[in-house]
């Protein structure tokens, strides 16, 4: 990317103001790139050429025409870019089936509701009657299910349906399943880690469906760019062969690239202004000047709140303007996020505040500048959100950094960032735990026979006699079958969550159910006295009634929001790699975490200063997942006194959680941890870095084999850092269970630099002195207090 020279744009003053304060820290752009295109195929329909003409497709891109032809040969991937209309890559030869044999059917599958919708309205813009599209998910009336199993031969849904509703009930769908030709997965690159080993399980039980039907459906997938695409949908739909197609020839406007980092607030302490507060300001002035934006925030609490905090600007400065201001996150009921995607659509908001469920590719209209508030977890996903603004003239992408140490770092390293590979996207289809699940769920839809491990795996034997031996299958002549004949084990199988279940949120001024939660994220944030967002608005929580799935809040207009504190525990279940390191001995296995909420901070929202400190009692929660742990050896803690011995042990667990995104993909909020000096089964100070998923889906495995690695970053993250003793760019953590307390940074440099073996040259004394002024506050500081100190 080359620096570019500043234009006359909605946000030129912006800039220039960030610029001269500082706070822009960086600024690129991508120039304009023609288009590349290839006529229609001949070959194709009549009707489907007339179709795509009256659409005003008069030719296609260069990776469409590539994509439609070899979509004879054999399944496909298309990764290019946003806004590349990879959409006609499967629409145009899944018409083409379905316009020859009537009988023909086609599934697609699509990760949201909303793009699920977008692409149903595109096949209705194609004007050919014989393609009959029908939307099939949660939000469908039940009197028009069955119609649309008879008519429909373009049937629209999401996994979730497809595994919950579609595939156990396979016997009301056998003429769909005895004339599936078609299966277009659009936005593959959501699938990958839990969800996305779920999904290839899935995709496994419709392709043995599909057989035992006599079907053999052709898959055809998109997906945004990622690293390996081939490898992803290799994976997910357990086909050899995979064809790829990322020769991009679609053109764009270019964009301009602008780093913005928070002003610092205090030089001791590290602390500066709240991204969030910084990014609401910079959207409000965007509106202001006339563009039309999206804001990408990953918390759905955050996007509340800068929603909230856009409105509140624009009230003082542009009324008018304040109630085209609109957030939109995953919890909303279905009519509420079909209202604002009208909306967008429409052009009748002049922003969106959203988390990811709007960065795929649905058409929201034009947008002039993404503003993405902290790096979003992969190179992928910001790339895909920075592509929503600018489609159709030069937008603006920008990027506010946040106090967490990877968002410093990348300010740090701005050419990185913007140079930085998309990621490999990790898949476990065959984590132990979510394939028995499926294996469970396939025997209810019908007997597992050894032909099975065609579609299974010849791994899902094990897996089977395990679940004899546990006794959830049972062997029977005709095939390996449920023990409990009328069990369903689909209804008990979350394919995004920990749970199946949920807890509804309901408003008690009106009675209206506002939202839902899922219950194992409930006790942390919709316990009593939680501020809860919702559509822009604050709620104080009520009460939160688990056994009836209910949490009732009340309208609230207070200056502070609630953070949530938490005890954790590890238990090590199952030991299966083991290896010393210079100063460590480092373990991979499988452990059980468990997690009491037992108190919340309330925050003031200005300076995000704590108010006081509201103790709880809720039930605690256990899960089972993998994690490595390594034990500092004698060597690496002599130069560390007893004082500052948890606060060392714990800002090394934050600062290797906060770079371990850099080896994996995956984003800090999926990784947890615990430190202690005193663990009951190691027998002494013991770091534990663990999946945050059930069951693990391969990011600790990972870290386990770049350990080094992952030291060494961590100690060049806490080197970098200016702050003296340990601020939020480096060792805190905006997701501490313990509230950052203790904390040593000293001590963390001491402990990593001795367990990569480097000697520190410091006597006993001298590493005294060093950690002097930041040795464990509280209780917890206490030498020999073994609590955990979790993050």
């Amino acid at each position: 990317m080359a620096v570019t020279s500043e234009r006359e744009r909605p946000w030129g003053e912006l800039l220039a103001r960030g610029r001269g304060e500082g706070m822009l820290v960086h600024q690129a752009r991508d120039g304009a790139r023609a288009a590349r295109t290839a006529p229609i195929p001949a070959d194709l329909s009549p009707h489907l050429r007339a179709a795509l003409a009256a659409s005003g497709a008069d030719e296609l891109y260069a990776h469409q025409a590539q994509a439609i032809e070899a979509a004879w040969r054999g399944p496909t991937i298309t990764t290019t870019g946003t806004a590349s209309g990879k959409s006609l890559c499967y629409l145009v030869p899944t018409a083409e089936v379905l316009l020859g044999d009537p009988r023909a059917r086609a599934l697609y599958l699509a990760p949201t509701k909303a793009l699920a919708q977008d692409q149903a309205r595109r096949i209705h813009e194609l004007g050919l009657k014989a393609l009959r599209p029908a939307i099939y998910d949660g939000d469908t009336p039940k009197d028009q299910r069955t119609r649309i199993r008879r008519e429909a031969n373009i049937i629209l849904t999401n996994p979730d349906m497809l595994h919950v509703g579609v595939l156990p009930n396979h016997a009301a769908w056998n003429e769909f399943f005895a004339n599936l030709a078609v299966v277009v997965i659009d936005e593959a690159h959501v699938y990958r880690g839990v969800f996305g080993s779920h999904v290839a399980n899935v995709l496994r039980r419709l392709r043995r469906l599909a057989a035992r039907y006599g079907t053999e459906p052709r898959f055809l997938l998109t997906s945004a760019t990622i690293g390996n695409p081939v490898e992803l949908a290799e994976g997910l739909t357990g086909l050899p062969e995979v064809q790829l197609i990322d020769d991009d020839g679609s053109p764009s406007a270019g964009r301009q690239y602008a780093m913005w980092d928070p002003p610092l607030l205090d030089e001791d302490s590290g602390q500066r202004r709240s991204a969030v507060s910084e990014a609401a300001e910079i959207v409000a002035d965007l509106v202001e000047g006339g563009a039309r934006v999206i804001c990408f925030m990953k918390a759905r609490k955050g996007v509340e709140m800068i929603s909230r905090m856009v409105r509140d600007h624009l009230n003082d400065t542009a009324p008018l303007l304040a109630d085209k201001v609109m957030p939109y996150r995953a919890g909303y009921t279905s009519e509420q996020r079909r209202e604002i995607e009208g909306q967008l659509t429409r052009g009748e908001l002049r922003a969106v505040i959203a988390t990811n469920a709007l960065e795929l590719g649905i058409d929201i209209g034009t947008l002039d500048a993404c503003v993405v508030v902290t790096f979003p977890g992969t190179v992928a996903s910001l790339r895909q959100q920075w592509g929503r603004a600018g489609r159709r003239s030069e937008g603006l992408a920008l990027y506010v950094a946040g106090e967490d140490a990877l968002d410093q770092y990348f300010c740090r390293h701005p050419e990185q960032f913007l140079e930085r590979p998309v990621e490999n996207a990790i898949l476990s289809p065959y984590s132990e735990q979510i394939h028995a699940q499926h294996l469970l769920c396939a025997a209810l839809e019908a007997p597992i026979v050894p032909e099975d491990l065609q579609f299974f795996g010849p791994e899902s034997q094990h897996a089977i006699d395990d679940l004899v031996a546990s006794g959830g299958l049972v062997k029977r002549p005709a095939g390996y079958g449920l023990k409990v004949a009328d069990s369903y084990p689909a209804a008990k199988v979350s394919l995004r969550s920990a749970t199946a279940e949920q807890v509804a949120i309901i408003d008690g001024s009106s009675g209206e159910v506002m939202g839902s939660v899922e219950l194992g994220r409930a006790f942390s944030t919709v316990h009593q006295g939680a501020v809860y967002f919702h559509m822009g608005r604050s709620f104080l929580v009520r009460s939160l009634d688990v056994q009836n799935g209910v949490a009732v809040v009340d309208p609230f207009e207070g200056e502070w929001y609630t953070q949530p504190k938490t005890e954790t525990m590890t238990t090590i279940d199952r030991l299966l790699e083991r290896r010393d390191v210079d100063g460590a001995v480092l373990s991979f296995g499988d452990v059980s975490v468990t997690e009491t909420v037992i108190g919340y901070q309330r925050k003031r929202y200005g300076d995000h200063e704590a108010i006081d400190l509201i103790g709880l009692d809720l039930p605690t929660t256990t899960f089972q997942t993998q994690a490595l742990w390594y034990e500092p050896t004698h060597d690496a803690l002599r130069d560390l006194p007893l004082d500052a011995l948890l606060g060392a042990l714990h800002a090394a667990e934050h600062t290797q959680i906060a770079v371990l995104p850099l080896l994996a993909m995956c984003d800090r909020w999926d990784i947890g941890g615990l430190s202690t000096n005193l663990h009951p089964q190691t027998s002494g100070p013991t770091i534990f870095i663990y999946d945050g998923h059930p069951g693990g889906i391969g990011i600790t495995r990972e870290g386990y084999k770049r350990f080094e690695e992952l030291c060494q970053s961590a100690l060049r993250l806490l080197g970098e850092c200016p702050c003296e003793h340990g601020c939020p760019s480096c060792v805190q953590s905006p997701k501490c269970g313990n509230l950052n307390e203790p904390l040593s940074k000293a001590g963390a440099i001491l402990l990593l630099g001795d367990v990569l073996g480097l000697d520190s040259g410091l006597t006993p004394a001298e590493a005294a002195l060093r950690v002097h002024g930041v040795s464990p506050k509280g209780p917890g500081g206490r030498p020999g207090d073994s609590a955990g100190r979790s993050d």
